[in-house]
């Protein structure tokens, strides 16, 4: 074991994980990156199956992202946004404005998708109090969601796992059903209207005590790769504006083109009044998240200073200027190379090796949307039964796809395949061909 491995196991801490297991292992200590490569400190090379954790688009080191940061650099690293503007985070507001549907202008910044979340749920509920509908202070989610790790965020979590320890320190939030097509015995169709069915019965029952719908776009990621039956979304927003509640959509994970379009909402034409981005914005560089709101949304805060009208929230790094700098790379990259025109060919490619995958002996359900894809692993193929979480099945073919330089880590039983955008179609293949084959081999 090297020098840093050594230190990493006396002195750091790592997120989502049992550190009883990380410190029996060897850790794999990342020294650079080169396109969609990841290099460790022993000089072997990993495909980056899962864009560091779904959010590297346009690859490693690229040379348009570097050069906005380096630029930037030059000039100043940080100043507060707390009475001062700054340039990249003003041209960023222009061009998120600009992405975003019609009428969402207003910008807010933080650091991490879990904190534009807890930004946007913060927003919902003074809206309310400035109107005057101070019962507004409930907020609907859906079972199995994920929005992030702050208090607010956590509260409207659904994964039970990862939030039932703080449960004291939570509000209450209403769950409606997640829409399961996988686990649920009729039609997609039907799958739909029943979530869609659910979400109306708890809007009939607290409708004047909701502030917002707060919702993952398309896919529910943390939960295992929940694709939702087409027309749910739209389906939601239609209640939000039938019961007179905002809607909030988390496209943390979804946003910059992962599910093949810029934003995911864009492919059901839904319009929300917030929503969150993080993750991709950037590429992948820098720390960097931003809760986009409506011109109807923001009107209300621009009341007399020393009224409740101020949004009193803010961080000390909100619109880092090289954080915004990277995300101007970023989007710049998005248009010089035409990001979004190629993933037509990589999507019809996991399509083939998803669809190659269904055959396999404990595979049961697989799933995509766009670019992000879940292969869940089952003990019984007919019923679906899943194997005991103790086996931890997953993590050891993640282990094992390691050791054939493929990078993936994932959800319970469920692989996730989230490649970064820009990932060379030959690659890709490579990649998916391997998971095929430690997949097919590993329950022979």
């Amino acid at each position: 074991m090297d020098r840093l491995a050594q230190l990493d196991k006396q002195y750091l801490w790592h997120p989502f994980t049992p550190m009883k297991l990380w410190l029996e292992d060897e850790p794999v200590v990342i020294d650079r990156g080169e396109g969609v490569y990841l290099i460790d400190t022993q000089g072997n090379r990993y495909i980056d199956g899962v864009s560091s954790l779904w959010c590297n688009v346009h690859g490693h080191n690229h040379p348009v992202i570097n050069s906005h940061i380096t630029r930037q650099l030059e000039k100043i690293s940080h100043s507060t946004l707390l009475g001062l503007a700054s340039g990249p985070s003003i041209e960023l507001a222009e061009k998120l404005a600009n992405l975003a549907p019609e009428g969402l202008n207003r910008v807010f910044y933080s650091d991490a998708g879990a904190t534009s979340v807890e930004i946007g749920i913060k927003i919902a509920f003074q809206y309310w109090r400035i109107k005057g509908q101070s019962r507004r202070q409930k907020f609907v989610a859906l079972k199995q969601s994920y929005h992030g790790d702050t208090m607010g965020s956590v509260s409207i979590g659904g994964i039970e796992t990862f939030h039932k320890i703080f449960g004291p320190m939570t509000f209450a939030a209403l769950f409606a059903e997640s829409p399961h097509p996988y686990r649920y015995s009729g039609t997609v169709d039907e799958c739909r209207e029943s979530a869609l069915a659910d979400m109306r019965r708890i809007l009939e029952e607290h409708g004047n005590e909701v502030a917002a719908i707060v919702v993952e776009p398309l896919v529910q990621g943390a939960a295992g790769l929940i694709v939702h039956p087409a027309g749910y979304l739209a389906g939601v927003r239609k209640l939000a504006d039938e019961f007179g509640v905002l809607l909030v959509v988390d496209e943390v994970a979804t946003g910059f083109g992962k599910t093949g379009t810029i934003f995911a909402h864009e492919r059901e034409g839904v319009k929300p009044d917030i929503f969150c981005v993080a993750k991709g914005l950037t590429g992948g560089y820098l720390p960097l998240a931003a809760t986009i709101v409506s011109d109807e949304v923001f009107e209300p805060f621009t009341g007399e200073p020393l009224s409740d009208t101020t949004f009193y929230h803010g961080h000390t790094y909100t619109g880092n200027a090289l954080a915004c700098a990277a995300a101007l790379g970023c989007l710049e990259v998005f248009e010089k190379e035409n990001t979004l025109a190629g993933l037509g060919e990589r999507i019809s490619l996991i399509e083939k090796y998803l669809e190659k995958m269904k055959g396999f002996n404990n595979v049961g359900n697989v799933r995509h949307c766009g670019l992000m894809a879940g292969v869940e692993l089952v003990e019984d193929k007919d019923t679906q039964a899943n194997f005991d979480s103790g086996m931890r099945l997953g993590a050891n073919i993640c282990q094992v796809l390691r050791s054939k330089g493929v990078m993936m880590r994932p959800l319970g039983d469920v692989l996730v395949i989230m490649p970064p955008l820009a990932i060379p179609v030959e690659v890709l293949d490579d990649m998916l061909e391997t998971v095929c084959e430690v997949v097919s081999s590993y329950f022979a």
